[in-house]
C-alpha cells in the first residue's frame, strides 16, 4: 500500500513509483513469454521436419496422389507435397499450443482461452482430413469397379457410370467431413436430403414419362395372360363339378337296382 498523497510532488512520486513497480513486476513475465515462444517456434519446427521424413518414407505422397488427396493439396497453392502439407499442418498445431502455454504466462486469460478453443477444434479437422483421404480411396476403388463390371457385363457408357460411383462415394465423405468440423450440420444434412429426394423423383419422373409405353406393353400382357387363365379355371371348374354331379348320380341309380 501506498501512503496518502499529500501534494504534487508526492503525487508524481508515487505515480512513477506504481510505474516502476509494474514494469520491473511485468519483466518476468515478458522474459518467460519470450523463452517459452522462441523454444516452441524452433521444437515445431524440428518436429514438422521430422514428419515430414517420416511420412515421405512410407510413401504417403503415393498415397495422397491415389486418393485424391494430392490434388486437394495443389489446388489449394501450397509450395509442398501431401506430406509437407501435414507437416505444416502439425507444426502449427505445436505452435497453437505454445501461444496458449505463452499467453498463460504473460497473463493474459483471455487470448488463452481463444486459442484453446481452437485447439479444441483442430481434432476435428484432421478427423475430416482423413474421412476425406479414405473416401478419396474408396471413390477410386469403387469407380474401377464399376468400369470393370459394367464392361464386362457390355453395358454402354460404363465411364459415366463410374464417374457417377465415384462422385456418390465423394458426396457421402465430405457430408461426413463437414459434420465433423462442426460447419452448418444441419444445412448440410437439410440439403443433402433435398438433393437425394430430387434424385429419386428425377428418376422416378424419367422412367414414369420415358417407360410409360413399355409399361403399358407389359400391363396388357399380364392383363391378357389373366384373362386367358381365368377362363381355363372357369373351364376347369365346369368339368369337375359336372363330373361330380354324374358321378352321385350314377350311386344313387346303383344303389335303387339293388334295392
Amino acid at each position: 500500500m501506498f501512503p496518502a498523497v499529500q501534494d504534487w510532488s508526492e503525487a508524481i512520486l508515487t505515480s512513477l513509483a506504481g510505474a516502476m513497480a509494474v514494469f520491473f513486476s511485468a519483466i518476468p513475465k515478458v522474459l518467460a513469454f519470450a523463452v517459452i515462444l522462441v523454444v516452441g517456434w524452433l521444437v515445431a519446427g524440428l518436429i514438422a521436419r521430422l514428419v515430414a521424413g517420416v511420412l515421405r518414407r512410407v510413401r504417403f505422397n503415393e498415397l495422397a496422389t491415389r486418393s485424391g488427396f494430392a490434388g486437394f493439396v495443389d489446388n489449394i497453392g501450397v509450395n509442398t507435397d501431401s506430406a509437407g502439407f501435414l507437416a505444416a499442418l502439425a507444426k502449427w498445431f505445436i505452435r497453437l499450443i505454445v501461444l496458449v502455454v505463452a499467453f498463460d504466462a504473460l497473463g493474459l486469460p483471455a487470448v488463452s482461452d481463444v486459442l484453446r478453443q481452437l485447439l479444441l477444434w483442430l481434432p476435428n479437422l484432421a478427423v475430416g482430413l482423413v474421412v476425406l483421404v479414405i473416401g478419396g480411396l474408396l471413390a477410386n476403388a469403387a469407380a474401377g469397379l464399376v468400369r470393370g463390371a459394367t464392361t464386362s457385363a457390355g453395358f454402354r457408357h460404363p465411364e459415366l457410370m463410374a464417374n457417377v460411383a465415384r462422385g456418390a462415394i465423394w458426396v457421402f465423405a465430405i457430408i461426413i467431413a463437414v459434420n465433423q468440423l462442426g460447419i452448418a450440420e444441419t444445412l448440410v444434412n437439410t440439403l443433402f436430403m433435398g438433393a437425394v429426394a430430387l434424385a429419386v423423383l428425377a428418376l422416378g419422373l424419367s422412367f414414369g414419362l420415358g417407360g410409360r409405353d413399355v409399361a403399358a406393353k407389359i400391363l396388357e400382357k399380364w392383363y391378357a395372360e389373366g384373362k386367358q387363365k381365368a377362363g381355363k379355371i372357369a373351364e376347369a371348374a365346369d368339368k369337375t363339378a359336372s363330373g361330380g354331379a354324374a358321378t352321385v348320380g350314377g350311386y344313387r341309380k346303383k344303389r335303387e337296382d339293388a334295392e
